[in-house]
């Protein structure tokens, strides 16, 4: 499999099936003999890009999740959070549409703020501290190929998704946004485009890849809490 904007040799992916995602769809019945989603993990195009990114704690992946129809709901990853830093503030990552369209689907623990974001190749999306993110494919005949840079610092938490069948709301093939019953009193989504910010508090225009070798720009994913005013923008509209 060839990605625009890849230009080495995948390994084998893993591989999101039906059964492992199944607590966290919309409906839980819904069957599907395909893959619903391959991920690509710890990538580099070059040895010296390689060393670099292990010695700077980042790891950068590709992500690729083909059209699929479960049941009336768009296929999109499991969704998850990321813990904290030794400083106290979540860790960020940095994604970039390659190929189709995404929606990212964020919210924060409180769960008092939902937001879904729009994104095309060539958009760059952060997720903020403190917010959990699921990945979708809104697309009925497109595949979404999207890179993520994020740090090997910690470890992703799929619990509280799995815990309450899935993200605050499910995206439906008809573009509808239904409500996930096992939430108590979340806000209607409020939906933005893409945007890696503005001005002075902008991170990158991408490819994300470019960025390996730059630390003093890819610092974030690690340390949040030198780039909080930049990351607490992101999400305004």
């Amino acid at each position: 499999m060839v990605m625009w904007g890849w230009g080495g040799e995948l390994p084998e992916p893993s591989v999101r099936s039906i059964g492992e995602m199944r607590s966290v769809l919309a409906d839980p019945s819904c069957t599907c003999r395909e893959p619903l989603y391959f991920m690509y993990r710890d990538l580099a195009l070059a040895a010296p890009d390689r060393l670099w990114l292990r010695k700077n704690n980042l790891r950068y992946d590709l992500t690729v999740i083909p059209p699929r129809d479960l049941c009336g709901e768009c296929v999109k990853t499991k969704g998850h959070y990321h813990p904290k830093n030794p400083a106290g503030v979540g860790y960020p990552e940095m994604y970039e549409v390659l190929e189709g369209q995404a929606h990212y689907l964020l919210q924060n623990r409180p769960l008092d703020e939902v937001v879904l974001i729009a994104a095309s190749a060539g958009d760059i999306v952060i997720i903020p501290p403190g917010y959990g993110h699921v990945s979708i494919n809104p697309s009925p005949d497109a595949p979404l190929s999207m890179a993520n840079i994020v740090s090997t610092a910690f470890e992703s938490e799929y619990g509280e998704y799995e815990a309450l069948h899935g993200a605050a709301y499910y995206e439906m093939t008809d573009g509808s946004l239904k409500k996930n019953p096992h939430y108590r009193n979340t806000p209607p989504p409020r939906r933005i485009r893409a945007a890696s910010g503005k001005g002075k508090h902008r991170f990158s225009k991408g490819p994300i890849y470019g960025l390996v070798g730059n630390g003093e720009t890819l610092a974030f994913l690690n340390y949040p809490e030198r780039h909080l005013p930049a990351l607490s923008v992101l999400l305004k509209d």
